[in-house]
């Protein structure tokens, strides 16, 4: 059944719909890996790819503007989605450190990935995107032997 609200929403263009889905295997990636590191960057990735899709949604780039994180520009187009930019620019420094060879928990790894998850239908909701089948309620168990404070 279509409502008014939904007649008033404009469409969700392809590359929108891309990004969202991309999100959302980078999202299952995460679930399949045994290493933390591993699965802390893909969750991050995962939710950076949906923040992506809701600000490619409601902006309109323009020539002259100059580039910035999605996690600054986000609570400029979606006010209600503030808190989640600041937790995620958090976990951009911290992703940083693992980059450069630091270690994650697996613990943080599956706490970042369930937030991604979390977020991502977050987004595809604002976005008036139907529901994907959720993301396996069993992830891999991380490797003993490659998380460093597991």
């Amino acid at each position: 059944m279509t409502t008014a609200h939904d007649l008033r929403r404009p469409p969700i263009s392809v590359a929108v719909l891309d990004l969202l889905e991309r999100g959302r295997a980078t999202l299952e990636t995460a679930c399949r890996t045994s290493d933390a590191s591993e699965r802390y960057r893909d969750a991050h990735l995962g939710a950076l790819r949906a923040a992506a899709a809701l600000v490619a949604a409601r902006t309109v780039p323009s020539p002259r503007s100059r580039p910035r994180s999605v996690w600054q520009v986000l609570p400029g187009v979606a006010p209600e989605l503030g808190e989640w930019a600041a937790f995620f620019a958090a976990c951009s420094a911290h992703r940083s450190v693992i980059d450069r060879g630091g270690h994650i928990s697996a613990r943080e790894s599956d706490d970042l990935l369930r937030q991604a998850e979390m977020f991502l239908e977050i987004v595809q909701d604002l976005l008036g995107v139907p529901a994907t089948i959720p993301l396996p309620q069993s992830i891999t168990p991380v490797s003993r032997s490659r998380a460093s404070g597991a």
